[in-house]
């Protein structure tokens, strides 16, 4: 396996899309990662700089996050780490992608209520019944 798996900590920086595909349900959503610091001169934790990557899920995960995440929640993100190159207006640019495995919310920072999902019953994600993969 040649997989590079990565797990990030950090907020969820644009709403969830939902979308259904032939292969089942699909998401993705803007991931904010930032390093924090403690400055010394100042006495007091700093923030780095942000890297920004792009989190796909598929089929059940996909709707479960769908109807669980929002915008500036702490998150934890558990995936394969791909990354793109594309050329534009003649140059190079370079875009990190996770397709997550596992998805949830940061406990250290904040409390959550974990409710299991049965294929009948969509309305704990927010998704109709017959677009639950």
């Amino acid at each position: 396996m040649n997989d590079t798996l990565v797990t990030l900590v950090g907020n969820v920086a644009t709403a969830p899309e939902y979308r259904d595909s032939v292969t089942g349900g699909m998401a993705r959503f803007r991931f904010a990662v930032a390093a924090r610091r403690w400055d010394r001169q100042k006495q007091a934790w700093t923030d780095g700089p942000t890297s920004f990557y792009t989190v796909w899920a598929w089929r059940t995960l996909a709707a479960n996050l769908a109807g669980s995440v929002s915008v500036g929640e702490p998150l934890v993100v558990h995936g394969r780490l791909k990354v793109r190159e594309e050329d534009k207006d003649g140059q190079r640019r370079f875009s990190a992608d996770i397709e997550a495995l596992a998805v949830g919310h940061d406990l250290t920072r904040g409390t959550s209520a974990f409710k299991r999902v049965t294929r009948a019953d969509a309305s704990l994600t927010g998704r109709r019944k017959d677009l639950v993969p």
